[in-house]
């Protein structure tokens, strides 16, 4: 890492950056004023009073209506929301936020900062402002989203796979797919990669407490899997321009008209493809963070809704591609250009850019400009640097090829 050298340079820069990131989150435009919080705490809260939370909807930014979108599960997991008021809930999302963002630090940085010899509370302070810029991560905060949390469940499975702790790894995906259906995908990650002992514990755990929820709530059950879970038209504007996804793309390039489903059926397929092929890359080479992180990648790519705050699922990924330039054994050329990269794509996923085109998406500058998200996620699962194979080490035997697919169910 370039930067001072001595104790008092890195106490001025971490303190200059750490007071600027927190000026500017002071002021930060787009503030969500807890928006999504304010669904779970409102449908929770209507579920206890009349045992119906999938009624509740309250209206948006965009015009849309927006109600509970996640499985029964979910509800009875914020159920302690209720007994707290509505500036402790607020400050409750806060905290575990905050809570999240220094586990997934230290998971993601703190193996970086060790093999390249860093001083510790320097670089975790400077990787704290700059994580803390990041929209996704404002979003996350501001709105009282859940996706934090939900990522860090993964990680613990990333992590225990990694450290060949293996056998304990599964809960957390498990329990993240049953919360919200869009982590589903890391349990057909494990299945790629045959992590059969893995697969089979994530797999259990999503059920159970899916049936613990059916258990507890069979009405709220009974009409999210047969109602709520096919309505997309909930959980607001397929077209908007926060929907960072394929379908995204598809809705604003045909609006007002709904985009073709075979269309984005299609697309689907393809990228699955790819992520499949690059997945099974990953683990020939036994490189478990990369998996991770392309995983993530097409997460937030072929679920039909991609919120600009679900793309924390990025995070993996960029650390790996910053990673990637300072690996001794790459040639110094590509190191400049990866590190590059890297910055580029930091500065662009910090920079509210798509809201340029909020009110218009029109045109070629509006087809790139208003889905410059997307086009960093297919360019990450393109061309997300694979870790080389040790010199004399024979690889890890690739994973027998395997199709996925996804319906069209909107995750919320």
């Amino acid at each position: 890492m370039t930067g001072p050298t001595t104790t008092r340079g890195r106490l001025l820069l971490a303190t200059g950056l750490t007071t600027a990131a927190a000026l500017f989150l002071a002021f930060v435009p787009l503030h969500r004023d807890w928006f999504d919080l304010g669904v779970y705490y409102g449908a929770v809260g209507q579920w206890l009073r009349d045992g119906h939370i999938y009624d509740f909807t309250t209206p948006g930014a965009d015009g849309a209506d927006y109600g509970f979108t996640y499985p029964p599960f979910a509800a009875l997991c914020m159920l302690p929301m209720t007994l707290l008021s509505w500036p402790a809930a607020v400050s409750v999302s806060m905290l575990l936020n905050v809570a999240a963002s220094a586990v997934i630090l230290t998971w993601l940085i703190g193996p970086v900062v060790r093999r390249q010899g860093w001083n510790m509370w320097f670089a975790f302070t400077v990787a704290g402002a700059l994580f803390s810029l990041l929209e996704p991560v404002r979003d996350t905060f501001s709105f009282g989203q859940v996706n934090l949390l939900l990522l860090v469940l993964v990680l613990l499975d990333a992590r225990l796979l990694a450290t060949g702790n293996g056998r304990f790894a599964g809960f957390g995906t498990g329990l993240a797919a049953a919360i919200k259906l869009t982590p589903a995908i890391f349990i057909v990650y494990l299945v790629v990669t045959r992590r059969w002992r893995a697969t089979a514990v994530a797999t259990a755990t999503a059920i159970g407490a899916t049936l613990l929820a059916a258990g507890a709530a069979p009405g709220a059950s009974r009409v999210y899997w047969t109602e709520a879970l096919w309505d997309t038209d909930r959980i607001g504007v397929l077209s908007y321009v926060s929907n960072q996804s394929w379908e995204g793309v598809l809705a604003r390039l045909v609006a007002p008209v709904e985009p073709s489903g075979a269309i984005w059926a299609a697309g689907v397929v393809a990228l699955l493809a790819v992520w499949a092929y690059r997945v099974r890359q990953a683990a020939a080479v036994g490189d478990e963070p990369a998996g991770y992180a392309l995983t993530g990648i097409a997460a937030c790519l072929v679920s039909p809704i991609t919120w600009v705050h679900h793309l924390v699922w990025l995070i993996p990924a960029l650390i790996v591609l910053a990673e990637s330039g300072m690996r001794p054994n790459t040639p110094p050329q590509r190191r400049r250009t990866l590190l590059r990269v890297a910055a580029v794509v930091y500065v662009i996923l910090c920079s509210s850019l798509v809201w340029l085109w909020r009110f218009d998406a029109t045109g070629v500058t509006g087809f790139l400009g208003s889905n410059a998200y997307v086009w960093i996620c297919l360019g990450l699962l393109l061309a997300l640097p694979l870790r080389e194979a040790a010199p004399g080490t024979a690889p890890a035997p690739a994973p027998a090829p395997r199709s996925a697919s996804t319906g069209r169910p909107a995750t919320g």
